[in-house]
């Protein structure tokens, strides 16, 4: 589709509202584009709506468009993504962070009693770092270590660290799970791969083409990584601390088999939390 240089600004939010609900696209995908593309606020837009496109801006909202017709996700578009209220720049090698993924947040907050306490936490398959980062703006003296695998993903991570202010409690370690790692740790959280290898061909374009397949692929049953987590943490030099509390997120039919996992770990019996949906989302564990 083309968006003519004479187009208001405006008139040019309507025409990408429109194309993309053709396409069966609903919601501020439109917003975000337009405003991200044009680079604008959305005082600014109000404010001066009315002003023609030209060509240059006409050019990135036809690119920008065809983006996303094709099945590539806004947030990839547009580079950035907003979680727990702050903002995360992404990269190949990360996931879009989840509102899904807040629940994690909220739960591994819940289980602090004093939040200004000295905690050591630990991020496993940390991403753009969103999790960890999210957790250490809450715990104003906790100092947190995010791994992956990913070099491009930790060099994110640690962008998003420094552009949200904690960026000297944070360290981005590149190790596979723990590996190299010494002492207890009060919180660790994880988002790790828990798509079944079978079930990833049929994922969204969204998803199967644009997220990195590493952050996706759990195994042929989903579960790999919980189990390296679990036994890693309990068998090798890097564990959980007395009183600690190691909080999962989980796919939405896997809370009974990371908490049978838990079990045979060593751990209590795990606590699950729903998200807003209604769907299991976190697996919570203490040390038995």
């Amino acid at each position: 589709m083309r968006f003519d240089p004479t187009l208001t600004r405006s008139a040019a939010l309507k025409q990408m509202t429109e194309a993309l609900a053709a396409h069966g696209i609903l919601g501020n995908d439109a917003r975000f584009l337009v405003l991200d593309l044009l680079g604008l606020s959305t005082t600014e837009l109000i404010l001066h709506g009315e002003r023609p496109l030209g060509s240059p801006d006409a050019s990135r909202l036809e690119a920008g468009l065809a983006r996303r017709v094709s099945g590539e996700p806004v947030a990839r578009i547009v580079g950035a993504w907003e979680f727990w209220g702050l903002p995360f720049g992404l990269c190949a090698e990360t996931l879009v962070p989840r509102a899904d993924t807040e629940t994690l947040v909220e739960v591994a907050l819940a289980a602090q009693a004093d939040r200004r306490r000295p905690l050591r936490v630990l991020d496993l398959g940390t991403g753009s770092g969103c999790i960890l980062v999210a957790l250490l703006s809450e715990l104003p003296n906790a100092f947190g270590i995010g791994l992956d695998r990913a070099h491009a993903a930790l060099v994110q991570a640690r962008t998003n660290a420094d552009r949200n202010g904690v960026g000297r409690r944070a360290a981005f370690v590149q190790a596979d799970w723990t590996a190299g790692l010494h002492g207890a740790f009060d919180l660790v959280v994880s988002n790790p791969p828990y798509i079944a290898s079978p079930a990833i061909p049929g994922l969204a374009v969204e998803v199967r083409c644009h997220d990195p397949l590493a952050a996706l692929d759990g195994g042929t049953d989903g579960l790999d990584a919980y189990r390296h987590i679990l036994r890693s943490l309990t068998l090798g030099p890097a564990r959980l601390a007395p009183g600690g509390t190691l909080a999962f997120e989980i796919g939405y039919d896997q809370a009974d088999p990371v908490q049978r996992l838990g079990l045979e770990a060593g751990f209590g019996p795990g606590r699950v939390t729903r998200d807003l949906a209604g769907h299991a989302r976190v697996v919570c564990f203490r040390p038995d």
